[in-house]
């Protein structure tokens, strides 16, 4: 199967929506499929394959949001003809890319990634919050399907009018998240020995993802624990704030690959209050890291923890709630048999079988070609 990609985000860049497509890139590379991808060249990955132009993000200028380019797109595919299109982001290229695939009756299928529709708030562009959502179901009833991250998205989905959604869960790498990593010299480097309680935040150093209450659960426990050691790993446009009003906590920037993977396994807690999520890998690398993990129960933590046994859960948006359950996790006894438990669950969250899965939905799409076009799609 020929299947291009359109995304405004892919590796060498650090966030989730990279990771995935990036693994879901090379799985599908390894059972034999010719996958090219289509990103903004700005990005200067060496997956490009056309030059698409893009500007930065209003107040976060590392984020890329392709401009349309139907017309290339349209040029490309007819000279060299894709069996499917995966459409990765809604942004104009995202956009243009539905409707080129449309125009040469490609079968086009989605994915739902990011929420946009709830960032705008924290950059200052809540002005085009009610637009956005007809925008996304524009966009994604267009599709033949949609790829979501988790069940309670589908629900949600379905209740905004967007049709043909299909589950496509997370996977993790627990080769190279293990608890095995545990790096006593990297504790050293954080100040820590055996008696210390290290507590990690990983993720993007931005507005979206709820970082005061990261600030305020970490000094809520030193409070209680002066032995506590707070670490930040990653890298954004709240990163130079955090170090400048919070110079009691550790930064170590931008992490990836074995240096990411012994700083989730120093830690003892991994800490992600994000409110926006659709799904937070990085969950799921902190439980296969042996951690355990608190985060609002929603999006990745909602279909995989059981609060008290693999992990802790708080209700949704409750900040009180979720300091509260920062002392329970320090306190329990059984802490060890819950970081455990977590990364058992991950065990069984391999990035092989969500390929096989998606590479199965491309192919049921595919072979639908009597209906793909129909006014109404098909799943």
């Amino acid at each position: 199967m020929k299947i291009s990609f359109v995304t405004d985000t892919y590796s060498p860049q650090l966030n989730g929506v990279a990771t995935t497509l990036t693994c879901l890139v090379g799985g599908l590379r390894s059972l034999g499929h010719q996958v090219d991808v289509i990103i903004p060249s700005a990005l200067s990955a060496p997956e490009e394959t056309i030059r698409i132009p893009s500007v930065a993000f209003p107040r976060y200028p590392e984020v890329r949001i392709g401009l349309p380019a139907g017309g290339k797109l349209r040029s490309k595919w007819t000279d060299d003809r894709p069996d499917v299109v995966y459409v990765a982001i809604e942004t104009p290229l995202g956009a243009s890319a539905v409707s080129a695939a449309r125009s040469l009756e490609i079968p086009v299928a989605a994915g739902f990634h990011t929420n946009f529709q709830h960032y705008l708030v924290h950059y200052q562009l809540k002005f085009l919050e009610r637009a956005t959502m007809p925008y996304l179901r524009w966009i994604h009833n267009r599709a033949n399907l949609t790829f979501v991250p988790t069940l309670e998205m589908m629900v949600e989905l379905e209740k905004k009018g967007i049709r043909n959604l299909v589950h496509l869960p997370r996977g993790v790498d627990t080769t190279l998240f293990s608890p095995s990593k545990r790096d006593h010299n990297l504790r050293s480097q954080w100040g820590a020995d055996d008696s210390n309680q290290v507590g990690i935040y990983v993720g993007r150093m931005a507005p979206e993802k709820n970082l005061p209450l990261v600030v305020k659960t970490f000094r809520e426990i030193r409070n209680r624990n002066p032995l506590f050691i707070g670490v930040f790993v990653g890298e954004g446009p709240k990163l130079e704030e955090l170090k400048i009003r919070y110079p009691e906590f550790i930064y170590t920037g931008e992490q990836r690959g074995e240096e990411l993977a012994k700083s989730f396994a120093s830690a003892d807690i991994f800490i992600f209050p994000s409110l926006t999520e659709t799904f937070g890998n990085v969950t799921l690398e902190a439980m296969s890291s042996g951690l355990a993990v608190l985060a609002f129960d929603h999006a990745g933590a909602r279909q995989y923890i059981e609060d008290g046994r693999n992990g802790y859960k708080a209700p949704f948006a409750d900040e009180s709630a979720f300091i509260a359950k920062a002392f329970e996790l320090l306190a329990d006894s059984q802490r060890e048999l819950v970081r455990q438990a977590a990364r058992d669950t991950a065990l069984e969250l391999r990035w092989d079988t969500v390929v096989e899965d998606f590479q199965n939905h491309l192919t049921t799409m595919m072979s639908n070609k009597a209906c793909v076009f129909r006014k109404d799609s098909c799943s």
